[in-house]
C-alpha cells in the first residue's frame, strides 16, 4: 500500500489547479488519473468542433495567464495543450499517476483508504476532481443495443467512422451538439434532429486573434489582464439577468435575433424557439447552428427519442426514420456523479446512499460525516454565465485554506458540522428559488428529486468572497491519534 498524506483524484483542470497550490504549500500529495494524459474533460472530448463558450481570457488560471490564445474562444485542442503545459511548468505532472482508476475510497477513522486499478492508497485527505463532465449521458432506449448502425456520444467520438453520405439522426440540443452539427451536417445525406426542447442560443463574439495581439499579451501582460477583467465584467452583468428573471426578456432579443438571422422559414423559426424563460436551461453560443440545421438535408423532430426499431430511430409522438448511425449530443451526469457512488464514510455508507438523489455539500466542498473530503466543482458549483476555471481556483484556495491551518493546529482531521451544512443549503435554495435556474423548465440543474442541486445562485464575487477561508468553527476537529501502549 502506498502512503502519501493528501490524494487527489483527477488530473483536469480541478486536479492540475489543486496540484499547482499544494505543490506551492509544500504538502506531500498524489494525483490519481484514470487517462493516459493530463486534461480530463478537455482531453476526452474532442469531438468536431468542440470549443469552450467562455471567453479564452478567463479560461486559464490566475496563477498562468496565457497570451497566446489562437481565438477569442479557445478551441479544445489549445485548452488540452494548456492544461498539459501548466502541470509540465509547475512541477505537478511528476506527481501524476496515469492510467489509475478509482474504484473505492472509505474513509476508516484515521485515514482515506483508496483502491485504484494500479494499487492501494492511504491518505489523510482526499480530494476529489472529477468534475461534471467526466461521466456522458446516453439514454437507456429500447432497441439501441441492437441498432446495426454507428452509435457513440460526442464525449466518445469514434474518428475512424465516416459519416459521409450516411443518415444521421442527432439526439440532443445542448452545448455539444450546437458545435458538431454545424460540422457534420455538410457532409451528410440527410441530418434528423430529434429535438426535446429547443435551447436559446446568443451569437457567439467569436474571432482569431492576431499575431500582432498575441505579442502584445507576451510584452506587456496588464493588457491582457485588462482584457480578462473587461470579460468578467461583462459576465457578472449577465449574471444579473439569471438572477433576476423578471429582466430576462431584455436579453431574449438578442437570441431572438440571432433565430432569426440564421433562420427564414416560419415554421422552422417557431419550431426553434424554446417556450421557456431563458437560462433556466444552459444558454449556448454559436454563428452557425441555425444556418446549419436550416439546410436542405436537415430536418428538425420536435421529439426526443424513445426507442430504435432496427435500423430506425422512433420519437415520443412515433414520427420514424431510418438512419445509419446515431449521434448521442446528451450531456453528462451532473447531479448523479458516478464518484458519489464510491466514497464511503466510516461505516460503509456512500454519498449515494447519503444523498439519495440530491447532491449536498458546504459551499460545495465538504460534506458532514466525511472527514477530510474536499470536493472541486461539488454540488452547487456550477455558474451560469461564469467560467468553471473561477469556481475550481475559489474552491482550491478554500482547500489550501484549511489544510494550512490543519497544518499549523497539527490537527489530523476536519468534519464540517451538519447544522453549519444544513443551514447553507436552506439559504442557496431559497436563494435559487428567486433565479431562472428554477423557473420551471426541464434541465439537468434539476436533479431526480425535482431539487437544483447544481447552480450556483449568486455572482462570481460573491463566491470569491464566500469561499475563501477556512473557519474553525464552522468544523468539528480532531488532533492526531496517539498510538495505543499495550
Amino acid at each position: 500500500m502506498t502512503t502519501v498524506d493528501i490524494l487527489v483524484i483527477g488530473a483536469g483542470p480541478a486536479g492540475v489547479a489543486a496540484g499547482v497550490w499544494l505543490r506551492r504549500a509544500g504538502f506531500d500529495f498524489l494525483v490519481l488519473e484514470r487517462g493516459e494524459s493530463v486534461g480530463g474533460t478537455w482531453r476526452d472530448n474532442n469531438y468536431p468542433g468542440c470549443a469552450c463558450d467562455i471567453a479564452s481570457a478567463l479560461y486559464c488560471f490566475s496563477f498562468a495567464p496565457n497570451p497566446d490564445w489562437k481565438r477569442a474562444y479557445a478551441e479544445q485542442p489549445e485548452i488540452r495543450d494548456y492544461l498539459r503545459r501548466t502541470a509540465g511548468d509547475f512541477d505537478v505532472s511528476r506527481s501524476i499517476r496515469f492510467n489509475e482508476d478509482v474504484k473505492a475510497a472509505r474513509w476508516t477513522g484515521e485515514a482515506w483508504h483508496v483502491e485504484s486499478t494500479g494499487g492501494s492508497y492511504s491518505a489523510r485527505v482526499l480530494i476529489t476532481a472529477t468534475g461534471p463532465w467526466s461521466a456522458p449521458l446516453v439514454p437507456d432506449l429500447p432497441g439501441l443495443d441492437q441498432f446495426p448502425g454507428e452509435v457513440f456520444h460526442s464525449a466518445q467520438w469514434n474518428h475512424d467512422v465516416d459519416l459521409t453520405g450516411k443518415r444521421v439522426a442527432i439526439i440532443g440540443t445542448g452545448a455539444s451538439s450546437v458545435q458538431f452539427l454545424p460540422l457534420v451536417q455538410p457532409d451528410v445525406e440527410k441530418l434528423y434532429l430529434f429535438q426535446r426542447t429547443a435551447p436559446w442560443i446568443l451569437p457567439k463574439l467569436d474571432y482569431a486573434l492576431s499575431d500582432a495581439e498575441r505579442t502584445m499579451f507576451r510584452r506587456f501582460p496588464r493588457m491582457q489582464k485588462a482584457v480578462r477583467s473587461m470579460h468578467y465584467g461583462i459576465l457578472e452583468t449577465l449574471s444579473y439577468f439569471f438572477r433576476h428573471p423578471r429582466a430576462m426578456p431584455l436579453l431574449q432579443k438578442a437570441a431572438r435575433w440571432n433565430i432569426r438571422r440564421g433562420v427564414e422559414d416560419p415554421a422552422l423559426r417557431e419550431l426553434l424557439t424554446p417556450d421557456f424563460v431563458m437560462g433556466c436551461k444552459r444558454v449556448l453560443l454559436s454563428n452557425t447552428y441555425y444556418p446549419a440545421v436550416a439546410a436542405d438535408n436537415v430536418e428538425v423532430i420536435g421529439q426526443g427519442l424513445v426507442r430504435v426499431e432496427g435500423d430506425r430511430v422512433v420519437a415520443a409522438d412515433g414520427t420514424s426514420r431510418e438512419v445509419d448511425a446515431i449521434l448521442f449530443g446528451t450531456g453528462f451526469h451532473y447531479s448523479d456523479p458516478p464518484i458519489a457512488s464510491k466514497i464511503s464514510d466510516e461505516n460503509g455508507r456512500t454519498l449515494e446512499e447519503l444523498w439519495e438523489g440530491s447532491p449536498q455539500a458546504y459551499l460545495g466542498t465538504s460534506v458532514h460525516g466525511y472527514p477530510n473530503l474536499f470536493m472541486l466543482l461539488g454540488p452547487n458549483m456550477g455558474s451560469g454565465t461564469g467560467s468553471a476555471i473561477a469556481s475550481i481556483e475559489a474552491q482550491v484556495r478554500y482547500t489550501l485554506s484549511t489544510l494550512t491551518i490543519m497544518r499549523d493546529n497539527d490537527w489530523h482531521s476536519v468534519d464540517v458540522l451538519a447544522d453549519v451544512q444544513r443551514d447553507y443549503n436552506t439559504q442557496v435554495q431559497e436563494a435559487l428559488s428567486r433565479t431562472v435556474y428554477n423557473s420551471g423548465c426541464l434541465s439537468n440543474y434539476i436533479d431526480r428529486n425535482g431539487r437544483n442541486s447544481t447552480a450556483w445562485p449568486w455572482s462570481t464575487v460573491r463566491m470569491n468572497r464566500r469561499i475563501r477561508t477556512f473557519v474553525p468553527a464552522e468544523y468539528s476537529t480532531a488532533s492526531r491519534r496517539e498510538p495505543s501502549v499495550s
